[in-house]
């Protein structure tokens, strides 16, 4: 891979994680800002989870079909600005769900189709490993943005992040459209029928199990911030232990080729399930002890960095290049669409009736499942995919 290649799409990352870095810990709080109920942000937060179970198959097979992924990256990033632009006149809930609705239906598009052409890309040169080292651009990305934006809302407010979140979304649009285009030739003169690997019982494994972990991360990215809040955290000690995380999840990144020579990628989604659950049982039953806090976000190396680089090279062996896009965004759409969903909405039921620290704490059972169906139904595969 060329330099000028890499930093094109490195750059790329690092924007739009920027501005899931603005939106994960903060429109949270922005939304109770607005004095909207737990089970109101829940909604609101899984809109992006519900548009992902759908609007990145279609704009998957779109790219497919067209060998055009650069093109729609575009167009769906242009898109998800303007829409967010209506937030601005947006006075209630129902306004506020439906601008955020046509937002979520491009912007969560957006991003499969990059993990497809960044893919392409690496399938072409040698060491196509070093996925890892474009994605940790996205992780920086996402700690520059969590970091200032805690400051800047404590020095001044909340609607802040209105003004952060539309500013990087123009960014996202400029970057996008100097993403250069990448074409695959088939494997095969016939591509087989996605139904075919849609049926293959360690494809259900792996899908299944991946929504489960991404359910209870669903939890923590609706009600994270929320629940640090109410136990008195700062906006700035809130990005702090978000951007703990993040940089762990950086350093996995950057050993992820060494890890990968070692053991398979089954054995990395096992382990990162299994800490998982350590991690989710720790925030919930010890949110008033930082240091236990800050342990647990380190563990955002595993149930996130690690997780995320296994399901996608194993989601790539299984789809491969006759079903590129459509692979990444089928995953996209059941792992995060479904999963994050049920984790989004279900989270906010439970805290509404139970409270934040049961919910939380029983959210270690989602990653717990997950590996037992994985551990299961998926068999060994080699070190080198």
């Amino acid at each position: 891979m060329t330099k000028l290649l890499f930093w094109q799409l490195a750059r790329f990352y690092f924007i739009f994680y920027f501005f899931v870095g603005l939106f994960t810990p903060y429109w949270g709080l922005y939304l109770q800002s607005l004095h909207f109920s737990t089970i109101q942000i829940g909604i609101l937060l899984s809109l992006f989870q519900f548009s992902r179970i759908f609007a990145p198959n279609f704009w998957g097979w779109l790219a497919d079909h067209t060998e055009q992924r650069a093109r729609w990256i575009r167009i769906t990033a242009f898109i998800g600005a303007v829409g967010f632009c209506g937030i601005f006149l947006a006075d209630s809930f129902y306004l506020i769900l439906i601008i955020m609705m046509v937002m979520s239906i491009f912007t969560c598009s957006t991003m499969p189709l990059a993990e497809s052409l960044t893919l392409s890309h690496l399938s072409s040169h040698k060491g196509n490993k070093s996925y890892s080292h474009v994605r940790l651009w996205g992780s920086i990305g996402f700690i520059c943005a969590a970091f200032s934006l805690g400051f800047i809302i404590d020095l001044t407010n909340i609607n802040a992040v209105v003004w952060a979140l539309l500013v990087t979304q123009v960014l996202i649009f400029r970057i996008a459209t100097q993403i250069p285009e990448k074409k695959l030739p088939l494997l095969e003169s016939k591509k087989r029928p996605i139904t075919k690997v849609l049926l293959n019982p360690q494809v259900i494994c792996i899908l299944i199990g991946c929504a489960l972990m991404v359910s209870s991360h669903g939890l923590l990215y609706n009600f994270y911030s929320i629940f640090l809040k109410e136990n008195n955290y700062s906006s700035l000690m809130i990005g702090l232990l978000w951007s703990i995380g993040v940089i762990c999840e950086i350093l996995i990144f950057l050993i992820m080729p060494k890890i990968l020579k070692k053991i398979n990628v089954r054995q990395v989604i096992l382990i990162s399930l299994g800490l998982a659950v350590i991690r989710f049982y720790l925030i919930g039953a010890y949110i008033d002890n930082l240091w236990i806090l800050i342990i647990a976000q380190t563990l955002h190396a595993a149930t996130f960095g690690s997780f995320h680089v296994g399901s996608i090279h194993i989601i790539e062996y299984f789809f491969n290049k006759d079903h590129h896009a459509r692979g990444q965004s089928l995953y996209n759409s059941i792992a995060y669409g479904v999963g994050g969903a049920i984790g989004g909405i279900g989270g906010g039921l439970m805290i509404e009736n139970f409270g934040a620290n049961i919910t939380f704490t029983l959210s270690a059972l989602l990653p717990l499942s997950g590996f037992v169906i994985i551990f299961l139904g998926l068999r060994d595969f080699p070190k080198d995919i």
